[in-house]
């Protein structure tokens, strides 16, 4: 007896548009027209008139305007619903992340390297490059490189990162204290903050 391939038949269309699509993204996407569970909604807005309204007016009520109900708070109750254009508000919302995003403050790295015998003129010399760094508001992050067998002496160069450290004190505190990672041994100093 030959076996047949299952078919399961044809699927049904996906509706790209209309009142039955679903917001793309779960993570933090709105219920959107028949996804709204509520029997009630408040309906807020310019083009209606704002109110408590049954989930089928309101859904006629974005029909005949050819928007669609979206829920802005669910969690208020009655959940607050708004009659919009759910693919100019999803453009919009992400337009407004970008601007923030764009806003918010870029933290800059400044390195500086030690060996681990640095003579006084050089340490002067970066601790004075330091010190501009701290005070434009980047982080700096000072690191002591050890060459083959230089790793003797990394008490040493902790030594010299610990003095560095206090010697900028008035401009910045330590976030993370001498570290030895490979051949450096790295300490990381933030700026403090101006009043």
């Amino acid at each position: 007896m030959e076996k047949k391939p299952f078919n399961p038949g044809p699927r049904p269309p996906r509706p790209q548009n209309g009142p039955n699509r679903r917001p793309q993204n779960n993570k933090d996407a709105n219920a959107i027209n028949e996804h709204i569970r509520a029997r009630e909604v408040r309906l807020v807005g310019d083009n209606i008139e704002n109110g408590i309204y049954t989930i089928q007016e309101a859904r006629r009520m974005a029909e005949d305007l050819e928007l669609d109900l979206v829920e802005i708070s669910a969690t208020a109750n009655p959940p607050v619903c708004k009659i919009l254009d759910y693919q100019k508000y999803l453009y919009q919302q992400k337009k407004k992340q970008k601007e923030a995003k764009a806003k918010s403050v870029k933290v800059v790295i400044k390195e500086i390297r030690f060996g681990p015998q640095t003579d006084d003129h050089d340490y002067n010399f970066k601790l004075k490059h330091a010190m501009g760094f701290l005070q434009e508001g980047s982080k700096v992050k000072a690191y002591v490189f050890f060459k083959g067998r230089s790793i003797l002496f990394k008490e040493q160069g902790e030594v010299l990162l610990l003095r560095f450290a206090n010697d900028l004190e008035e401009y910045g505190k330590v976030e993370q204290m001498p570290l030895l990672e490979g051949k450096r041994m790295i300490i990381m100093i933030s700026p403090k903050k101006k009043a």
